[in-house]
């Protein structure tokens, strides 16, 4: 099946990719839209586990307020650069994690990093993480949360 620009497109706008990386997923997926959309991801994932060892000097404080007020959540996600730190992707991402906090009131961050995340049960924190790292070339790391309720 023949690449067109406009699957090109697709894909670059729902990963975040380059044009060449997801030009060059779909071909080796034949066309097929899914395989590449994986292909994109597996790289993302590849080129976040090269910058473990990055040191993570900058970040965002997140929070969560559950709707009647007795449940709230900190969340601190941290990057290398400030650039990172103010990209709304970046905030989003540690919002959405600030939403896992509240309602799966983790034990520790190895029990959140593994939690499927709200808003797309296919992915984890971790992998979310993770996926946002290689979008962004930098590495970004949970800090700390905390979960607050009225009454415990």
């Amino acid at each position: 099946m023949a690449v067109t620009a406009a699957d090109v497109k697709k894909l670059r706008e729902e990963t975040g990719a380059g044009m060449m990386d997801c030009k060059k997923a779909l071909d080796e997926a034949a066309g097929d839209y899914q395989k590449a959309l994986k292909l994109v991801e597996q790289r993302g994932l590849a080129k976040a586990a090269k910058k473990a060892d990055r040191e993570t000097g900058q970040g965002y404080v997140a929070s969560y307020t559950y709707n009647n007020g007795k449940l709230a959540s900190l969340v601190e996600l941290l990057c290398e650069t400030d650039f990172v730190a103010r990209n709304e992707e970046f905030q989003q991402l540690a919002r959405e994690i600030a939403m896992q906090v509240c309602a799966y009131a983790p034990e520790n961050a190895a029990e959140l990093l593994a939690s499927e995340m709200i808003k797309n049960a296919d992915q984890t924190v971790e992998n979310s993480i993770a996926l946002l790292s290689g979008k962004v070339g930098e590495k970004i790391a949970l800090g700390r949360f905390e979960r607050l309720a009225i009454g415990t």
